[in-house]
Formats: structure tokens, C-alpha cells, sequence
């Protein structure tokens, strides 16, 4: 799922294309996407451009009369700058925005149709897509830290919930605490002082390094393939391979479809994290270290 630094991409993409320009028509390839019918999607058509937004993983087009036209992409949703009137084809095609210069796509691969596009008016209608979480770069480590304390979980779990923390999800948390260098398990309330000064200096550098780096991307070509998965990532997606920090193998624990990457070495004081599916399976055999881990592994 695009998160705090792809979405601020394709806002720093987007608005040299779309800021000041008509939207000329909205072409829908999936009823699906649209989830509100007042006011409906034919009173944007017309009206000029003039903001865009990111409202925690949305990104908000603010049109003439106050109307905001907020998309949230979802996991497998994606945007992307072609000629005038491109065509909007095949099972993966939702939308089509037109303008006179060009035409931003809206594609979600995949079968499971989440991505959606929400109609709203005025800043009310706004604030009503907004999940709640405290933004990064408008909050201290005390108002940081209050949103992660308001009750006792996991670090990845509370840095990934939207009503918690704004744009940070499964991909950036992991890049966050190894920075920081504590356990995904972690609970909130366990931390003390010296992590809270970790963990916030590692958030705010984690995204601000990324906010920079895929914005300059963004300067020279539109964002086409936004990942959740790059080579320039310390953990997450690395599972198997060397740390670079301290060269041991990045470990994972999966759950549902998700999965979180870590080192052991380096967050977890060398101990290997339970993996639900692994563990019930190993049950009094599930490795505790990396070196009763790699000896499983041999044998």
C-alpha cells in the first residue's frame, strides 16, 4: 500500500500536470470505485484544479466550489500519467481523469476491487476521510508519543494504525525500528525514555531520507511502478538476506498477508521471533536464537 512517502510523491508528480487545469471528464471503469453518490462525480467535471492534499494514505484533488475528489489506493492501486484520452482498458483499468494535456489512470491489479474514490464538499467532508492519526511533521515526541501509549501494543502494530500515526504502514514501520533499533513487539508501554528518543528521531529521519528521495524520482519521470518492496530498503522485503547494519540474515514473522521484517541481531537482542503458522507447527522445537536457527536449518 503506498504510504506517507509515495503518496507525497505522486502529489509532487501530479501537481505541475493538474494544478490550474479543467478536469474535463471522469471516466469510470469500475462502479465499484465510487463510494458516494452526493455530490455526485458528473459536478467535478469542468472545474479547475487549484490543491492537492494528503490526507493520511488518501491523496485529495481540491477542485472550483469547495469539492474534493479523495482517492485512496488501497494495496495494489496505482496512478499513472498518460496522452489525452487514453484509453481505459482492461479488467485492471478503474478510472480516467482527462484533462487537455494528459489523462491520470487509475489501475488496481488483482481481483479484490479496494481501491476507492470518494466525492466530498468542504473542509467538513474532508475531515470526514480523515482516519485521525497525529502527522509526523506536525507534532512533537510528546504528542508522538501520547498517540502510541493511548493504549498497550505492539511498535509495529501501533505505528501502522492509520487512526494512530498518519501514512506510516507495513513497509516504512520496518524501516523505522530497525533504524531505531527496537523489537516489532515491543509494547508501548514498555518502552522507556531513551527508546521514545530513538524511536521518534528514527521515524522522522526514516520518512523524511524517503520523502526526498522518491520526490526527486518523481521530479524527473511520473512514479509509474510505486513499491512497497526497493532495493534501497534495510528490512523490509530482505528477508534471508544480510543486514547492513551487522550482516545477519533479516528474519520475518507472517501473519494473514502481511508480513514484518526485522533483525534479530539488532532489534531483538539476538533472540528469533515466534512465526504463528512456524511455531504451532515446531511447537517446543521453534528456534529462540539466530544460531539455534541456522542449526535447524543444517540439519
Amino acid at each position: 500500500m503506498p504510504e506517507l512517502p509515495d503518496i507525497s510523491a505522486y502529489i509532487s508528480a501530479l501537481e505541475p500536470r493538474i494544478l490550474g487545469q479543467a478536469l474535463e471528464r471522469v471516466r469510470l471503469g469500475s462502479v465499484f470505485l465510487l463510494r458516494t453518490v452526493d455530490p455526485p462525480l458528473a459536478s467535478a467535471e469542468g472545474r479547475v484544479v487549484r490543491e492537492l492534499r494528503r490526507i493520511g494514505k488518501r491523496i485529495a484533488i481540491g477542485i472550483d466550489g469547495d469539492l474534493w475528489l479523495v482517492l485512496h489506493l488501497m494495496i495494489a492501486g496505482r496512478l499513472h500519467w498518460k496522452p489525452p484520452q487514453a484509453r481505459l482498458a482492461g479488467r485492471h483499468g478503474l478510472a480516467a481523469f482527462d484533462f487537455s494535456h494528459g489523462t491520470l489512470l487509475l489501475t488496481e491489479a488483482g481481483s479484490k476491487r479496494r481501491a476507492s474514490l470518494h466525492v466530498v464538499a468542504g473542509e467538513e467532508g474532508l475531515r470526514s476521510m480523515d482516519p485521525g492519526g497525529v502527522e509526523i511533521f506536525a507534532t512533537g515526541l510528546d504528542g508522538f508519543r501520547a498517540a502510541l501509549t493511548a493504549e498497550n501494543r505492539t511498535l509495529k502494530r501501533a505505528l501502522t494504525d492509520p487512526r494512530l500515526i498518519s501514512g506510516v504502514g507495513n513497509a516504512y514501520s520496518d524501516e523505522i525500528l530497525h533504524a531505531a533499533q527496537l523489537s516489532p513487539i515491543a509494547l508501548t508501554h514498555k518502552l522507556n525514555p531513551e527508546e521514545w528518543e530513538r524511536l521518534w528521531a528514527a521515524t522522522r529521519s526514516t520518512l523524511t531520507w524517503w520523502m526526498d528521495h522518491l520526490r526527486a524520482e518523481a521530479e524527473r519521470t511520473f512514479p509509474e511502478k510505486v513499491t512497497a518492496f526497493r532495493p534501497e530498503m534495510a528490512v523490509h522485503g530482505k528477508f534471508g538476506q544480510p543486514c547492513p547494519r551487522c550482516g545477519a540474515k533479516v528474519q520475518r514473522i507472517r501473519y494473514a498477508d502481511k508480513e514484518t521484517n526485522y533483525c534479530a541481531r539488532c532489534q531483538t537482542g539476538g533472540k528469533v521471533l515466534a512465526d504463528r503458522s512456524l511455531s504451532r507447527l515446531l511447537g517446543a522445537d521453534w528456534p529462540r536464537t539466530l544460531e539455534e536457527l541456522e542449526a535447524l536449518k543444517r540439519r
